[in-house]
Protein backbone atom coordinates (compact mmCIF):
# COMPACT_ATOMS: atom_id res chain seq x y z
CA UNK A 1 0.00 0.00 0.00
CA UNK A 2 2.81 2.44 -0.25
CA UNK A 3 5.09 3.57 -3.07
CA UNK A 4 8.64 3.30 -3.72
CA UNK A 5 10.97 6.73 -3.62
CA UNK A 6 11.79 8.02 -6.78
CA UNK A 7 15.66 6.99 -7.81
CA UNK A 8 16.59 11.21 -6.84
CA UNK A 9 15.88 10.23 -3.17
CA UNK A 10 18.85 7.78 -2.93
CA UNK A 11 21.52 8.59 -1.47
CA UNK A 12 24.57 9.37 -3.43
CA UNK A 13 27.45 7.00 -4.64
CA UNK A 14 30.26 9.91 -2.60
CA UNK A 15 28.27 8.80 0.76
CA UNK A 16 29.07 5.06 0.78
CA UNK A 17 32.56 5.01 2.01
CA UNK A 18 30.86 7.00 5.35
CA UNK A 19 29.08 3.85 5.86
CA UNK A 20 30.70 0.92 7.58
CA UNK A 21 29.98 -2.31 5.69
CA UNK A 22 27.95 -4.17 8.15
CA UNK A 23 25.35 -1.09 8.05
CA UNK A 24 25.36 -1.50 4.21
CA UNK A 25 24.79 -4.60 4.25
CA UNK A 26 21.90 -4.29 6.75
CA UNK A 27 20.11 -1.57 4.41
CA UNK A 28 20.31 -3.93 1.74
CA UNK A 29 17.46 -6.31 3.85
CA UNK A 30 15.81 -3.69 5.16
CA UNK A 31 13.70 -0.69 3.72
CA UNK A 32 12.00 -1.77 0.82
CA UNK A 33 15.20 -3.26 -0.69
CA UNK A 34 15.29 -1.10 -3.32
CA UNK A 35 18.39 -2.26 -5.06
CA UNK A 36 17.24 -6.18 -5.10
CA UNK A 37 14.22 -4.45 -6.98
CA UNK A 38 16.12 -2.89 -9.32
CA UNK A 39 18.14 -6.44 -9.82
CA UNK A 40 13.99 -8.32 -10.05
CA UNK A 41 13.21 -5.39 -12.91
CA UNK A 42 16.32 -6.67 -15.06
CA UNK A 43 15.05 -10.05 -14.66
CA UNK A 44 12.62 -12.34 -16.47
CA UNK A 45 8.59 -12.61 -15.32
CA UNK A 46 9.55 -16.41 -13.73
CA UNK A 47 11.85 -13.93 -10.99
CA UNK A 48 10.05 -11.09 -11.08
CA UNK A 49 6.58 -12.95 -9.94
CA UNK A 50 8.00 -14.63 -6.55
CA UNK A 51 9.16 -10.35 -5.70
CA UNK A 52 5.99 -9.23 -6.68
CA UNK A 53 3.82 -11.94 -4.77
CA UNK A 54 6.08 -11.45 -1.37
CA UNK A 55 6.04 -8.09 -1.77
CA UNK A 56 1.58 -8.05 -2.41
CA UNK A 57 1.53 -10.15 0.82
CA UNK A 58 3.85 -7.45 2.68
CA UNK A 59 2.05 -4.58 1.34
CA UNK A 60 -0.90 -5.54 3.60
CA UNK A 61 0.73 -4.24 6.51
CA UNK A 62 2.06 -0.73 4.50
CA UNK A 63 5.84 -3.21 3.96
CA UNK A 64 7.10 -2.84 0.71
CA UNK A 65 9.82 -5.65 1.78
CA UNK A 66 9.87 -9.77 -0.03
CA UNK A 67 11.48 -10.85 2.71
CA UNK A 68 8.83 -9.09 5.73
CA UNK A 69 6.35 -10.87 2.88
CA UNK A 70 8.37 -14.31 3.60
CA UNK A 71 8.27 -14.01 7.59
CA UNK A 72 4.40 -13.00 7.13
CA UNK A 73 4.10 -16.16 4.77
CA UNK A 74 5.61 -18.46 7.39
CA UNK A 75 3.48 -17.20 9.96
CA UNK A 76 0.68 -17.85 8.16
CA UNK A 77 1.71 -21.62 7.71
CA UNK A 78 2.44 -21.82 11.25
CA UNK A 79 -1.91 -20.83 11.74
CA UNK A 80 -3.49 -22.93 9.08
CA UNK A 81 -1.63 -23.92 6.14
CA UNK A 82 -4.69 -23.86 4.26
CA UNK A 83 -5.32 -20.39 4.69
CA UNK A 84 -1.87 -19.47 3.59
CA UNK A 85 -2.34 -21.43 0.57
CA UNK A 86 -5.14 -19.97 -0.17
CA UNK A 87 -3.61 -16.68 0.47
CA UNK A 88 -0.69 -17.11 -1.95
CA UNK A 89 -2.84 -18.43 -4.70
CA UNK A 90 -5.26 -14.90 -4.28
CA UNK A 91 -1.87 -13.12 -4.81
CA UNK A 92 -0.58 -14.74 -7.87
CA UNK A 93 -3.91 -14.53 -9.80
CA UNK A 94 -4.46 -10.93 -8.69
CA UNK A 95 -0.67 -9.95 -9.72
CA UNK A 96 -1.21 -12.02 -12.88
CA UNK A 97 -4.62 -10.42 -13.87
CA UNK A 98 -2.87 -6.99 -13.16
CA UNK A 99 -0.06 -7.68 -15.82
CA UNK A 100 -3.05 -9.21 -18.05
CA UNK A 101 -5.30 -5.74 -18.01
CA UNK A 102 -2.38 -4.15 -18.47
CA UNK A 103 -1.73 -1.90 -15.44
CA UNK A 104 0.81 -0.22 -14.28
CA UNK A 105 4.42 -2.00 -14.27
CA UNK A 106 5.88 -0.10 -11.15
CA UNK A 107 2.42 -0.26 -9.04
CA UNK A 108 2.68 -3.88 -9.78
CA UNK A 109 5.73 -4.50 -8.91
CA UNK A 110 5.85 -3.04 -5.27
CA UNK A 111 2.74 -5.56 -4.44
CA UNK A 112 -0.13 -2.87 -4.96
CA UNK A 113 -2.53 -5.11 -7.28
CA UNK A 114 -1.63 -8.05 -4.82
CA UNK A 115 -2.59 -7.40 -1.48
CA UNK A 116 -6.21 -7.35 -1.78
CA UNK A 117 -6.05 -10.88 -3.39
CA UNK A 118 -4.22 -11.95 -0.03
CA UNK A 119 -6.86 -10.48 2.03
CA UNK A 120 -9.31 -12.17 -0.25
CA UNK A 121 -7.66 -15.37 -0.70
CA UNK A 122 -7.22 -15.94 3.27
CA UNK A 123 -10.79 -14.67 4.29
CA UNK A 124 -12.70 -16.93 2.04
CA UNK A 125 -11.04 -19.80 3.52
CA UNK A 126 -11.70 -18.31 6.69
CA UNK A 127 -15.68 -18.08 6.77
CA UNK A 128 -16.00 -21.48 4.58
CA UNK A 129 -18.06 -23.66 6.80
CA UNK A 130 -16.19 -26.34 4.80
CA UNK A 131 -13.30 -26.49 6.71
CA UNK A 132 -9.81 -26.98 5.21
CA UNK A 133 -8.77 -28.55 2.04
CA UNK A 134 -11.96 -28.19 0.59
CA UNK A 135 -10.68 -27.81 -3.07
CA UNK A 136 -13.65 -26.01 -4.53
CA UNK A 137 -12.72 -23.26 -2.82
CA UNK A 138 -10.26 -22.17 -5.59
CA UNK A 139 -13.27 -21.27 -7.50
CA UNK A 140 -14.71 -19.01 -5.57
CA UNK A 141 -10.99 -17.52 -4.73
CA UNK A 142 -9.70 -17.25 -8.11
CA UNK A 143 -12.96 -15.57 -9.49
CA UNK A 144 -12.83 -12.85 -6.36
CA UNK A 145 -9.00 -12.26 -6.87
CA UNK A 146 -9.38 -12.27 -10.06
CA UNK A 147 -11.50 -8.90 -9.82
CA UNK A 148 -9.10 -7.58 -7.49
CA UNK A 149 -7.20 -5.46 -9.80
CA UNK A 150 -10.23 -4.29 -12.16
CA UNK A 151 -12.25 -3.22 -8.93
CA UNK A 152 -8.92 -1.49 -7.59
CA UNK A 153 -7.87 0.24 -11.08
CA UNK A 154 -11.84 1.46 -10.71
CA UNK A 155 -11.46 2.97 -7.30
CA UNK A 156 -8.02 4.50 -8.12
CA UNK A 157 -9.59 6.64 -10.71
CA UNK A 158 -11.75 8.22 -8.07
CA UNK A 159 -9.73 8.62 -5.39
CA UNK A 160 -6.85 9.73 -7.54
CA UNK A 161 -8.51 12.95 -7.68
CA UNK A 162 -8.45 13.53 -4.24
CA UNK A 163 -4.74 11.83 -3.98
CA UNK A 164 -6.49 9.53 -1.62
CA UNK A 165 -4.94 5.57 -1.48
CA UNK A 166 -7.95 3.17 -2.15
CA UNK A 167 -6.54 1.06 1.19
CA UNK A 168 -8.31 -2.39 1.00
CA UNK A 169 -11.72 -1.24 -0.46
CA UNK A 170 -11.48 -3.98 -3.46
CA UNK A 171 -11.23 -6.67 -0.79
CA UNK A 172 -14.27 -5.35 1.62
CA UNK A 173 -16.17 -4.86 -1.36
CA UNK A 174 -15.38 -8.48 -2.83
CA UNK A 175 -15.36 -10.62 0.57
CA UNK A 176 -18.93 -9.34 1.35
CA UNK A 177 -20.21 -9.66 -2.12
CA UNK A 178 -18.61 -13.60 -1.81
CA UNK A 179 -20.30 -13.99 1.38
CA UNK A 180 -23.96 -11.73 0.79
CA UNK A 181 -23.91 -14.34 -2.67
CA UNK A 182 -23.65 -17.37 -1.25
CA UNK A 183 -24.71 -17.31 2.74
CA UNK A 184 -24.54 -19.94 5.31
CA UNK A 185 -27.01 -22.58 3.37
CA UNK A 186 -24.73 -22.41 0.02
CA UNK A 187 -25.17 -26.76 -0.86
CA UNK A 188 -21.42 -26.08 -2.57
CA UNK A 189 -20.00 -22.40 -1.12
CA UNK A 190 -21.28 -22.30 2.89
CA UNK A 191 -19.95 -19.72 4.93
CA UNK A 192 -20.20 -19.30 8.30
CA UNK A 193 -23.63 -18.16 10.09
CA UNK A 194 -22.63 -14.80 11.40
CA UNK A 195 -25.51 -13.92 14.16
CA UNK A 196 -26.58 -9.76 14.88
CA UNK A 197 -24.82 -8.37 17.24
CA UNK A 198 -27.15 -6.87 19.43
CA UNK A 199 -25.58 -7.08 22.84
CA UNK A 200 -21.98 -6.24 23.45
CA UNK A 201 -21.60 -7.13 27.14
CA UNK A 202 -22.01 -10.33 28.03
CA UNK A 203 -22.90 -11.53 31.68
CA UNK A 204 -20.42 -13.70 32.56
CA UNK A 205 -17.80 -10.89 31.80
CA UNK A 206 -16.54 -8.81 34.27
CA UNK A 207 -13.46 -7.16 35.77
CA UNK A 208 -12.60 -9.85 38.18
CA UNK A 209 -12.51 -12.37 35.53
CA UNK A 210 -9.63 -10.43 33.31
CA UNK A 211 -6.61 -12.06 32.42
CA UNK A 212 -3.84 -10.43 32.29
CA UNK A 213 -1.47 -12.58 29.89
CA UNK A 214 -4.10 -12.97 27.53
CA UNK A 215 -4.09 -8.87 27.57
CA UNK A 216 -0.93 -9.04 27.20
CA UNK A 217 -0.93 -11.56 24.09
CA UNK A 218 -4.03 -9.89 22.25
CA UNK A 219 -1.56 -6.69 20.88
CA UNK A 220 0.54 -9.24 18.86
CA UNK A 221 -2.97 -11.06 18.37
CA UNK A 222 -4.21 -7.35 17.08
CA UNK A 223 -1.79 -7.27 14.70
CA UNK A 224 -2.45 -11.02 13.62
CA UNK A 225 -5.99 -10.54 13.22
CA UNK A 226 -5.53 -8.04 10.06
CA UNK A 227 -4.58 -11.79 8.06
CA UNK A 228 -7.63 -13.77 10.22
CA UNK A 229 -5.10 -15.17 12.18
CA UNK A 230 -5.46 -15.34 15.98
CA UNK A 231 -2.28 -17.10 16.97
CA UNK A 232 0.30 -15.16 19.20
CA UNK A 233 3.55 -16.87 17.19
CA UNK A 234 1.64 -15.74 13.69
CA UNK A 235 1.61 -11.95 15.02
CA UNK A 236 5.10 -12.32 16.64
CA UNK A 237 5.89 -13.21 13.26
CA UNK A 238 4.39 -10.36 11.20
CA UNK A 239 5.43 -7.69 14.03
CA UNK A 240 9.25 -9.08 13.47
CA UNK A 241 8.57 -8.68 9.65
CA UNK A 242 7.47 -5.18 10.17
CA UNK A 243 10.80 -4.38 12.10
CA UNK A 244 12.72 -5.40 9.71
CA UNK A 245 11.01 -2.84 7.65
CA UNK A 246 10.91 -0.18 9.92
CA UNK A 247 11.13 0.06 13.38
CA UNK A 248 8.46 3.10 13.30
CA UNK A 249 5.68 0.35 11.72
CA UNK A 250 6.31 -1.59 14.22
CA UNK A 251 5.80 0.23 16.89
CA UNK A 252 2.91 1.76 15.28
CA UNK A 253 1.50 -1.59 14.87
CA UNK A 254 1.54 -2.90 18.70
CA UNK A 255 0.22 0.67 19.38
CA UNK A 256 -3.02 0.84 17.64
CA UNK A 257 -3.50 -2.84 18.98
CA UNK A 258 -3.14 -1.95 22.34
CA UNK A 259 -5.35 1.31 21.72
CA UNK A 260 -7.82 -1.29 20.29
CA UNK A 261 -7.91 -3.49 23.23
CA UNK A 262 -8.10 -0.42 25.87
CA UNK A 263 -11.10 0.97 23.31
CA UNK A 264 -12.62 -2.90 23.57
CA UNK A 265 -12.18 -2.58 28.02
CA UNK A 266 -14.12 0.93 27.74
CA UNK A 267 -17.17 0.04 25.50
CA UNK A 268 -17.47 -3.07 27.76
CA UNK A 269 -16.88 -5.47 24.85
CA UNK A 270 -16.92 -8.96 25.53
CA UNK A 271 -13.13 -10.48 26.50
CA UNK A 272 -13.22 -13.48 24.33
CA UNK A 273 -13.44 -10.92 21.61
CA UNK A 274 -10.59 -8.39 22.71
CA UNK A 275 -8.20 -11.68 23.60
CA UNK A 276 -8.92 -13.27 20.42
CA UNK A 277 -7.79 -9.11 18.87
CA UNK A 278 -10.86 -8.62 17.06
CA UNK A 279 -10.54 -5.30 18.72
CA UNK A 280 -7.35 -4.68 18.31
CA UNK A 281 -6.34 -5.41 14.25
CA UNK A 282 -8.24 -2.35 12.68
CA UNK A 283 -6.92 0.14 14.88
CA UNK A 284 -2.96 -1.44 14.00
CA UNK A 285 -3.58 -0.07 10.67
CA UNK A 286 -5.33 3.01 11.42
CA UNK A 287 -2.38 3.64 13.54
CA UNK A 288 0.37 2.64 11.25
CA UNK A 289 -1.04 4.63 8.25
CA UNK A 290 -1.19 7.86 10.14
CA UNK A 291 1.47 7.14 11.91
CA UNK A 292 4.36 7.59 9.32
CA UNK A 293 3.28 6.07 5.93
CA UNK A 294 0.83 8.98 4.61
CA UNK A 295 2.29 12.04 7.24
CA UNK A 296 5.66 12.47 7.81
CA UNK A 297 6.05 11.01 12.03
CA UNK A 298 6.55 13.79 14.00
CA UNK A 299 5.46 14.23 17.72
CA UNK A 300 2.16 16.01 16.27
CA UNK A 301 1.52 13.20 14.00
CA UNK A 302 2.08 10.53 16.27
CA UNK A 303 -0.54 12.03 18.10
CA UNK A 304 -2.91 11.85 15.46
CA UNK A 305 -2.11 8.07 15.04
CA UNK A 306 -3.18 7.36 18.58
CA UNK A 307 -6.63 9.42 18.20
CA UNK A 308 -6.88 7.71 14.72
CA UNK A 309 -6.49 4.37 16.69
CA UNK A 310 -9.24 5.29 19.41
CA UNK A 311 -11.63 6.60 16.52
CA UNK A 312 -11.41 3.56 14.87
CA UNK A 313 -12.48 1.20 17.97
CA UNK A 314 -15.20 2.86 18.17
CA UNK A 315 -15.85 2.71 14.13
CA UNK A 316 -15.11 -1.28 15.01
CA UNK A 317 -18.12 -1.54 17.27
CA UNK A 318 -20.37 0.81 15.34
CA UNK A 319 -19.27 -1.08 11.95
CA UNK A 320 -19.61 -4.75 13.24
CA UNK A 321 -22.97 -4.05 15.09
CA UNK A 322 -24.12 -2.83 11.39
CA UNK A 323 -22.94 -5.38 9.38
CA UNK A 324 -23.90 -8.20 11.73
CA UNK A 325 -27.35 -7.35 10.73
CA UNK A 326 -26.83 -8.72 7.35
CA UNK A 327 -24.85 -11.61 8.52
CA UNK A 328 -21.48 -10.20 6.99
CA UNK A 329 -18.60 -9.56 8.91
CA UNK A 330 -16.79 -5.84 9.41
CA UNK A 331 -13.63 -6.99 7.83
CA UNK A 332 -11.89 -3.85 7.59
CA UNK A 333 -14.16 -1.17 6.54
CA UNK A 334 -13.52 0.60 10.25
CA UNK A 335 -10.06 0.92 9.06
CA UNK A 336 -10.66 2.69 5.15
CA UNK A 337 -13.30 4.58 7.00
CA UNK A 338 -11.94 6.25 9.64
CA UNK A 339 -8.49 6.87 8.10
CA UNK A 340 -9.91 8.28 4.86
CA UNK A 341 -11.76 10.55 7.35
CA UNK A 342 -8.06 11.50 8.93
CA UNK A 343 -6.43 11.49 5.68
CA UNK A 344 -8.80 14.35 4.40
CA UNK A 345 -8.46 16.96 7.46
CA UNK A 346 -6.91 20.51 6.60
CA UNK A 347 -4.52 21.87 9.04
CA UNK A 348 -2.48 25.13 9.68
CA UNK A 349 0.33 23.39 11.35
CA UNK A 350 3.23 22.54 9.31
CA UNK A 351 4.50 19.53 11.11
CA UNK A 352 0.78 17.75 10.26
CA UNK A 353 2.22 17.08 6.88
CA UNK A 354 0.35 14.50 4.20
CA UNK A 355 2.54 13.61 1.36
CA UNK A 356 1.71 13.16 -1.87
CA UNK A 357 1.24 9.66 -2.61
CA UNK A 358 3.59 9.22 -5.46
CA UNK A 359 6.43 10.02 -2.67
CA UNK A 360 5.11 7.33 0.06
CA UNK A 361 7.35 4.61 1.19
CA UNK A 362 7.94 3.83 5.07
CA UNK A 363 8.30 6.43 7.56
CA UNK A 364 12.17 6.34 7.81
CA UNK A 365 12.32 7.40 4.29
CA UNK A 366 9.49 9.83 4.39
CA UNK A 367 11.12 11.65 7.25
CA UNK A 368 14.17 12.02 5.01
CA UNK A 369 12.69 13.36 2.07
CA UNK A 370 11.18 15.75 4.52
CA UNK A 371 14.49 16.81 4.87
CA UNK A 372 15.81 16.93 2.10
CA UNK A 373 12.91 18.90 0.64
CA UNK A 374 13.34 21.92 3.15
CA UNK A 375 16.83 21.71 2.75
CA UNK A 376 16.50 22.01 -0.97
CA UNK A 377 13.50 25.10 -0.25
CA UNK A 378 15.72 26.84 1.87
CA UNK A 379 18.42 26.84 -0.53
CA UNK A 380 16.22 27.80 -3.27
CA UNK A 381 14.99 30.75 -1.06
CA UNK A 382 18.71 31.85 -0.53
CA UNK A 383 19.58 31.75 -3.97
CA UNK A 384 16.69 34.14 -4.50
CA UNK A 385 17.66 36.03 -1.89
CA UNK A 386 21.19 36.56 -2.92
CA UNK A 387 20.09 37.12 -6.77
CA UNK A 388 17.77 40.06 -5.86
CA UNK A 389 19.92 41.82 -3.63
CA UNK A 390 23.13 41.78 -6.71
CA UNK A 391 20.40 43.26 -8.80
CA UNK A 392 20.07 46.36 -6.66
CA UNK A 393 22.32 49.12 -7.98
CA UNK A 394 25.25 49.10 -6.33
CA UNK A 395 26.44 53.17 -6.71
CA UNK A 396 24.64 55.70 -4.15
CA UNK A 397 22.75 58.24 -6.04
CA UNK A 398 21.79 55.82 -9.21
CA UNK A 399 18.49 56.64 -9.78
CA UNK A 400 16.04 53.43 -9.22
CA UNK A 401 14.77 53.16 -12.84
CA UNK A 402 13.15 49.42 -12.23
CA UNK A 403 11.09 51.47 -9.47
CA UNK A 404 10.25 54.54 -11.65
CA UNK A 405 9.01 52.62 -14.18
CA UNK A 406 7.52 49.89 -11.98
CA UNK A 407 5.41 52.72 -10.51
CA UNK A 408 4.66 53.89 -13.97
CA UNK A 409 3.54 50.98 -14.76
CA UNK A 410 1.14 51.23 -12.21
CA UNK A 411 0.03 53.98 -12.50
CA UNK A 412 -0.72 53.72 -16.25
CA UNK A 413 -2.52 50.56 -15.13
CA UNK A 414 -4.33 52.19 -12.42
CA UNK A 415 -5.42 55.24 -14.74
CA UNK A 416 -6.13 52.49 -17.69
CA UNK A 417 -8.11 50.04 -15.01
CA UNK A 418 -10.28 53.33 -14.05
CA UNK A 419 -10.93 54.82 -17.43
CA UNK A 420 -12.09 50.96 -18.67
CA UNK A 421 -14.45 50.73 -15.47
CA UNK A 422 -15.63 54.22 -16.48
CA UNK A 423 -15.89 53.06 -19.91
CA UNK A 424 -18.02 49.90 -19.11
CA UNK A 425 -20.73 52.17 -16.82
CA UNK A 426 -20.98 54.42 -19.36
CA UNK A 427 -22.08 51.71 -21.87
CA UNK A 428 -24.17 50.17 -19.99
CA UNK A 429 -25.75 53.57 -18.76
CA UNK A 430 -26.36 54.28 -22.53
CA UNK A 431 -27.33 51.17 -23.70
CA UNK A 432 -30.26 51.16 -20.94
CA UNK A 433 -31.02 54.60 -22.30
CA UNK A 434 -31.55 53.38 -25.38
CA UNK A 435 -33.07 50.38 -24.77
CA UNK A 436 -35.90 52.49 -23.02
CA UNK A 437 -36.38 54.59 -25.26
CA UNK A 438 -37.03 51.90 -27.59
CA UNK A 439 -39.67 50.72 -25.44
CA UNK A 440 -41.31 54.23 -25.51
CA UNK A 441 -41.63 54.57 -28.87
CA UNK A 442 -43.16 50.96 -29.46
Amino acid sequence: MTTSMDNNHQPSQGEAPHCSFPFRAVGLFTGDMRRCGEWVKRQSLVIQLPDCVFRGVAQVMFVNNPLSGLLIVVGLFLQNPWWALNGLLGTLVSTVSAFMLGQNREAISVGFYGYNGTLVGILIAVFSAKGSWYWWLFLPNVFMSMLCPVVSSALSSVASKWDLPIFTLPFNILVCLHIAATGAAHPYFPEVDIQPNNHLHHLNDSIQSLSIPQLFLSVPVGVGQVYGCDSPWTGGLILLALLLCSPTLCFHAMLGSAAGMFAGLALAASHRDIYTGLWGYNSALSCIAIGGVFYVITWQTHLLALICALFCAYMTSATSKLMSVLALPACTWPFCLSTLIFLLISSEIPAICRLPLSVVSYPEENRRYRRQLKASEEAQHSQQNGSQEEARPKEKGRPNVQLQVEKGCSECVASHTRRHVWELQYIGGEGARREKGTKLEK
